[in-house]
């Protein structure tokens, strides 16, 4: 850098600045006891706990295979209980509505995509690709866009609840 440019040695400074707050900030945090940090960024020691030993049991399974590891001591909330998707949902509005344009054959799947295409009149999925994602996870279309059984059973309990009585 040369004298010439004035707005080059103030831009050097701030960086030096910024690498010696990060590199103070860094030591101020290694001298920290774990506890002091987790509480300073808003989380429960306690719930940073149940996530270690929980994390280090499936570790413990993966790496020791044949060994059984020690379960995890269940949390007082289980967030993670219905993350999964299953096949026996009554599908949500959008999902219903998807089923049956699929299966009256309104709306296809674009061959080797997860593009959704109105055949028909009416029109089309907000959300075509995370649609096209729910349906394939829970089993009620296949690969190539099809309402599989699972698919129509999951349809006939949508229609069921939608119906008045």
């Amino acid at each position: 850098m040369t004298d010439d440019e004035p707005n080059a040695r103030s831009l050097e400074e701030t960086v030096r600045e910024i690498a010696d707050e990060l590199r103070r900030s860094i030591e101020r945090a290694s001298r920290a006891e774990p506890e002091e940090l987790v509480r300073a960024i808003g989380v429960d020691p306690e719930q940073v706990r149940e996530w270690v030993g929980t994390a280090g049991g499936w570790l413990r399974m993966q790496f020791d295979g044949a060994r059984e590891a020690e379960p995890a001591r269940p949390s007082r909330q289980d967030v993670f209980r219905d993350a999964e998707p299953h096949p026996l949902d009554v599908p949500t509005q959008e999902q219903g509505i998807a089923l049956a344009a699929l299966d009256s054959g309104r709306w296809a799947l674009e061959p080797g995509t997860q593009a959704l295409s109105v055949r028909g009149g009416g029109p089309g999925p907000h959300d075509a690709l995370g649609l096209v994602r729910e349906l394939r996870e829970r089993d009620w279309i296949d690969a190539d866009g099809v309402v599989t059984v699972v698919g129509r059973h999951a349809l006939g309990r949508w229609l069921a609840a939608a119906e008045p009585g």
